[in-house]
């Protein structure tokens, strides 16, 4: 695998996510310098960026909204086979360019007992999380919500 420290400007696609071990994951769409001789319908490379450094991790949950420009650095991995997004590990993260303000119809949290949910209009699967932040997985749909909350509980022992 090739490894490379490089420096990118994109947008955020969507809402960051928690990883394990107190990271945070977020996909960063990227358009070529030269988009103007490209063809029209030419696609953007999305490249996925994780990062375990703690005040980027809280920076990536707290303050970066989909739709920001950010300037990230750190070190680029390959993907294994074509057609996989490269991955950035990030060691470093600056905001270029805040995007629109987030219309918040479209996007609610609920809270069941010890869990969080994140209900977005635009998509039909629903993020879990513990209060206190820690995935606990992706329901297909709103339904399926209290089966993954059951699930989790069943293999963790009621510990959230």
């Amino acid at each position: 695998m090739d490894t490379t420290h490089w420096a990118v400007d994109g947008w955020v696609d969507a809402i960051q996510a928690p990883g394990p071990r107190g990271t945070a994951t977020f996909d960063l769409i990227v358009r070529p310098a030269d988009i103007d001789a490209l063809p029209e319908d030419a696609p953007d490379t999305v490249v996925t960026c994780t990062s375990g450094d703690p005040r980027i991790t809280h920076e990536l949950l707290n303050g970066i909204q989909p739709g920001d420009l950010l300037r990230v650095t750190g070190t680029l991995v390959q993907p294994p086979a074509s057609g996989e997004p490269a991955r950035l590990t990030v060691d470093a993260l600056e905001v270029l360019d805040t995007g629109l303000i987030p219309i918040l119809r479209d996007m609610v949290m609920g809270r069941y007992g010890d869990y969080c949910v994140i209900f977005d209009a635009d998509r039909d699967q629903v993020p879990v999380f513990t209060a206190l932040g820690k995935w606990v997985g992706l329901g297909d749909h709103p339904d399926a919500i209290a089966t993954l909350i059951d699930i989790h509980e069943r293999l963790n022992g009621g510990d959230t």
